[in-house]
């Protein structure tokens, strides 16, 4: 009998703690949900209930910085988040491991965000499944891009093109080939960047063109 008393009373504690957490305004929860690094945890308090739901979106709506570093992520779970960050300012969609599936797709979807012409500085580092497809669709819409790295992928001149006729405000471009297999696209790059007419840009800073075996700075 006592071990049933027991657990009722656990039961209702629960119950009661739920209550409270109920009560918490959607502004608290929004805050408490911004110091949650994990996209899986954040999808899973989406779904409590609708109060948390919005906070959820909330604390996405509120960063101004967002990274998938680390993270196994398709196309259409990075562009349901950045879709809810409309305040961002720096996304970073590096490499986050070699199973990562992000596509031209994925950086299609991007393009089409709320928060696409704000930012500022773009990480693409290492993403071997994107073309000059997407990366064009992307620079042309993201026109206040000061930051972008395009290192490890295998984009041509013209992206190179885009970036200079869409990005007037863009300070620094990183494209370090670590795949043996883009080495040949260094060159071109370099050939590329000089036929653009990139250096003249009044706030341009350098552009970085590395693989293993040798680097060029313009």
């Amino acid at each position: 009998m006592k071990g049933g008393e027991g657990a009722e009373k656990e039961a209702v504690k629960a119950i009661e703690l739920e209550a409270e957490i109920e009560r918490l305004p959607v502004d608290l929860l929004a805050f408490i949900f911004s110091l949650i690094s994990s996209f899986k945890d954040l999808a899973q308090a989406s779904g409590v209930c609708r109060k948390w739901r919005r906070g959820v979106e909330e604390s996405l709506a509120r960063k101004e910085r967002l990274s998938f570093a680390g993270w196994k992520v398709d196309d259409e779970s990075t562009a349901r988040v950045v879709r809810a960050a409309y305040n961002l300012k720096e996304l970073d969609i590096s490499r986050s491991c070699w199973g990562c599936q992000i596509t031209d797709g994925g950086l299609y979807k991007i393009s089409l965000t709320k928060c696409v012409g704000n930012l500022l500085s773009i990480s693409l580092w290492g993403m071997a499944g994107i073309t000059d497809k997407g990366v064009i669709q992307l620079v042309t819409r993201a026109n206040s891009l000061q930051h972008l790295n395009v290192g490890g992928t295998f984009i041509t001149d013209d992206s190179l093109y885009a970036i200079a006729s869409s990005c007037p405000q863009i300070k620094r471009q990183r494209s370090e080939q670590g795949n043996p297999a883009a080495k040949e696209c260094l060159p071109k790059q370099r050939d590329g960047i000089l036929a653009a007419n990139l250096l003249p840009w009044p706030r341009y800073k350098s552009i970085t063109l590395k693989s293993h075996s040798k680097t060029h700075v313009c």
